[in-house]
Formats: structure tokens, C-alpha cells, sequence
């Protein structure tokens, strides 16, 4: 899939790493490690979620300027409501503060963001605000920017089922490239790298079906501090992969 104009102009100082020299198409995100960037420093776990929500801006901007067609970052899953209630409600609040301004951000960069998951549940105005991000980049011919919120992989199956068994289809009839249309990603190529922050070795129900061939990468560094120099090394260990997708090379 070849999107227009893929490289967004960033409104940033000049690039301090050059560009790499593979890049993947489709990179996802799993931001890890908020609260233990703020409990080192001795601070609460919201304001982790506050630094990490500014690097959002900074590692979108870098990936469009490496040419990464599209990005997806798991903001919030379906399995986050269940942490403290405190938590969740400064997560949303959060999310309410700066939706605007990092939506009209983006917008200038010429990023066009989507959201992936379901607005069933969520806050009426939180959810009318990540409708009108939606809306605002709709026609905007840069990076492709997946919000995850409020998503869950295995969620996101379920629903493309019930699309096919709304739509009459016959279980006979239902392929793989049919699940794939009716997915929240419809029309967008496959995961081709999953990287992690913070440490862990999983991917929490991140885009599973995306994922089946994505290469796994993994890195200590909490999500506030992953930076353009991090992002970078993350793509130069995905050039060194040797992909087969079940094949031998």
C-alpha cells in the first residue's frame, strides 16, 4: 500500500539522526511505562501519563519523517478500566485537555488520524472530541495515525464477525480477506513491526490479527524518554530481520 505524501512536514528543529535505511510500513506502538517513569522520579502516576502523552506528538513526527506510512499507538485498552478508578478518571480528563491541541498539531503536520476500537462507554464528550480529531484530518494525505483506545485485539475480531453475520454472509464464505475488510484497520497493510517499551515481552492484546508476521522488538526504556534516536535503532534491528513469513529464505 503506498499512501501520498507519506512524509509529513515537521514543524520541528532539523533531524538530528539520519534517516534510516529500512523502514517499516505499518509500525505499532505499545507505550509502556508510565507510572514507573514517574515513580523514579517520585512523582504521581499521572504525571507519567502527562509526559507520555507529549511524546505521542514528538515520535509521530519522527516517523512520518522517516517515511512509516502508518502508526499505530495503543492509548488505551479495553483491559485498562480496570485499574485504580482514580487513574482512569485523570486518564480521561487528560485525554479531554489535549485532544484539541495535539489534534490541530498533527493537522499541521498533515497527519490523518483514525481511531481504532469502540466509543461505547466512553465519556459522550471524550468520545465527541476523538470524532471531531477524526474529522478534522479526514482528508489529509500524510502518516496514517490509529489511535487504540478503548481497544482490545480480540475485541476487535468479534466485531468483524458480527459485520459478516449482519451482512447474511454464509459461514462457508467468510475468508481471511474478508475478516480483514470488516476490521477497525480496513484498507491498511498488516503490522510490520510491534515495538514495546518499558521492558515487557507481550503483546496485551494489541492487534492480533495485524500482527500475525509483525517483528517483536522490546526495549527498556519507559515511553516518556523513547525518543527519535530510539525510534531509529528500533528500525535499523528490523532491517537486520530476515522475514519469511512461513517460507524459507
Amino acid at each position: 500500500m503506498a499512501i501520498a505524501g507519506a512524509q509529513a512536514q515537521s514543524t520541528t528543529n532539523a533531524i538530528a539522526e539520519p534517516r534510516p535505511a529500512t523502514v517499516p510500513a505499518h509500525v505499532g506502538i505499545i507505550m509502556d511505562g508510565n507510572g514507573r517513569w514517574a515513580n523514579r522520579r517520585g512523582l504521581p502516576r499521572l504525571a507519567g501519563h502527562h509526559a507520555g502523552t507529549e511524546n505521542v506528538r514528538r515520535i509521530t513526527i519522527a516517523c512520518a519523517d522517516a517515511g512509516v506510512e502508518v502508526l499505530t499507538i495503543y492509548a488505551f485498552s479495553t483491559e485498562n478500566w480496570r485499574r485504580p478508578a482514580d487513574e482512569v478518571v485523570g486518564l480521561m480528563r487528560l485525554l479531554l485537555q489535549r485532544i484539541d491541541r495535539e489534534a490541530a498539531e498533527l493537522h499541521r503536520n498533515n497527519v490523518k488520524i483514525r481511531h481504532v476500537g469502540a466509543l461505547e462507554g466512553v465519556q459522550p464528550r471524550l468520545a465527541e472530541r476523538v470524532r471531531a480529531a477524526v474529522d478534522l484530518t479526514r482528508s489529509n494525505t500524510g502518516l496514517v495515525l490509529n489511535v487504540a483506545f478503548n481497544y482490545g485485539g480480540r475485541q476487535e475480531i468479534a466485531r468483524a464477525v458480527q459485520r459478516l453475520m449482519a451482512q447474511g454472509v454464509r459461514p462457508e464464505d467468510v475468508t481471511e480477506e474478508l475478516i480483514d475488510r470488516h476490521l477497525d484497520t480496513a484498507g491498511l497493510p498488516d503490522l510490520d513491526l510491534v515495538i514495546r517499551t518499558g521492558g515487557e515481552m507481550r503483546l496485551s492484546n494489541f492487534l492480533l490479527w495485524q500482527a500475525a508476521y509483525a517483528e517483536y522488538y522490546s526495549t527498556p526504556i519507559c515511553w516518556p524518554d523513547f525518543g527519535r534516536e530510539e525510534l531509529y535503532q528500533a528500525f535499523a534491528e528490523f532491517g537486520r530481520r530476515v522475514r519469511r513469513f512461513g517460507g524459507l529464505s
